[in-house]
C-alpha cells in the first residue's frame, strides 16, 4: 500500500512562504492523483490543492487560489505544495493524501 511522508513544514511570519514536500513509497507517483488538505485545531480537515495523475490539471480551494502552487517531481515520486504570501488564518497541520492513504502531517504555523 502507498506511503506518504511529508515535510517542509515550520513557523513564518505573515506574507513568507513555504514549500512543503510530500515523498510516496511503495507506488508509483505517475499512477496517483495527489490531494493536500489541511486541518486548523478545532476544526475540520479542508482540501486545498489537488492534481490528476499527469499534473496536468490542478483543483485549488478558493482560499489557495492565488498563493498556493501544487505541482510534482515523478521522478522523485514527490508532491509539493508552494505557499506564498502566508496568513495566520492558514495556521494548521498539513496532510498529503492518494490512494485513499494518508502521510501523518506536517505542522504549519503563522504569525502576524
Amino acid at each position: 500500500q502507498v506511503q506518504l511522508v511529508e515535510s517542509g513544514g515550520g513557523m513564518v511570519t505573515s506574507g513568507g512562504s513555504l514549500r512543503l514536500s510530500c515523498v510516496v513509497s511503495r507506488r508509483t507517483l505517475s499512477t496517483l492523483a495527489m490531494g493536500w488538505f489541511r486541518q486548523a485545531p478545532g476544526k475540520e480537515r479542508e482540501l486545498v490543492a489537488a492534481d490528476t495523475m499527469s499534473g496536468d490539471r490542478a483543483y485549488y480551494a478558493d482560499f489557495a487560489e492565488d498563493r498556493f502552487v501544487i505541482s510534482r517531481d515523478n521522478s522523485e515520486n514527490t508532491s509539493y505544495l508552494e505557499m506564498n504570501s502566508l496568513k495566520p488564518e492558514d495556521t494548521a497541520v498539513y496532510y498529503c493524501t492518494a490512494a485513499d492513504k494518508w502521510g501523518r502531517g506536517t505542522q504549519v504555523s503563522v504569525s502576524s
